[in-house]
């Protein structure tokens, strides 16, 4: 989940229940509470974990970097909760979807760096915060041809949403880029160990699962991952 900092509340947008549900799954939240023996707990009785984005950024200090001038505001319930969901997950290796926020938190938890803002250390990026309508694809994706994505959006492109203002800089161990926008950014990241199914992507496509083949397809494999993943 999220935390709203001036409502002192958990929430989280419909949309990832939904297309979890829709892919005939159980979607179930969890509070952002950082206790080790909570969260195991908690993920014992999951059989796939979704990370999704966030309005917050991850603390720069995670990955050894002093904060920039444009960074956002680090909620440090988010950071720790997901770092500690990410390890219980690695440890008992579930499939993972990770999205926005959760694409970059995965890329730190395995030492990978982030772009604190892309506008000022990128001027010559894409607009990569589109704003309403936030379903709306606003630019195409290169993807590797030899890529879970790859098979998954049946060709080697993609259009896709985008929302977000840090970017993937250096990439962690037993990751690799596999998909990237026009400027060069990383746009998605895949697990390069061949027991886990571990994808990560930097757009939202829990946006258009209804209406979109690759975010359609991306939700209904990581429920396919899952339902494997009970039935072991």
């Amino acid at each position: 989940m999220r935390v709203e900092l001036q409502m002192e509340r958990f929430y989280l947008a419909r949309y990832y229940s939904e297309a979890v549900e829709a892919a005939g799954c159980l979607p179930l939240h969890i509070p952002l509470i950082p206790d080790a023996s909570y969260v195991e707990a908690i993920v014992a009785g999951l059989d796939g974990i979704l990370l999704p984005g966030s309005d917050s950024d991850v603390d720069p200090l995670l990955y050894g970097r002093e904060p920039h001038t444009k960074l956002g505001s680090v909620h440090p319930l988010r950071d720790e909760t997901d770092l500690l969901v990410l390890k219980a997950a690695e440890e008992r290796r579930l499939p993972l979807l990770a999205i926005c926020f959760g694409l970059q938190v995965w890329n730190v938890s395995r030492g990978g760096t982030l772009i604190q803002d892309i506008g000022s250390s990128l001027p010559n990026a894409l607009r990569h915060e589109q704003g309403a309508p936030r379903e709306r694809p606003s630019h195409r994706i290169r993807i590797n041809p030899e890529s879970k994505l790859a098979r998954l959006a049946g060709g080697e492109g993609a259009l896709v949403n985008s929302h977000h203002h840090q970017a993937i800089e250096e990439v962690g161990r037993d990751l690799r880029a596999t998909a990237w926008s026009s400027d060069g950014l990383v746009e998605a990241l895949e697990d390069t160990r061949h027991d886990r199914w571990a994808v990560g992507v930097q757009w939202h496509p829990e946006l258009g699962w209804d209406k979109d083949k690759l975010s359609g397809a991306l939700f209904a494999e990581f429920a396919s991952a899952a339902s494997d993943n009970a039935d072991g």
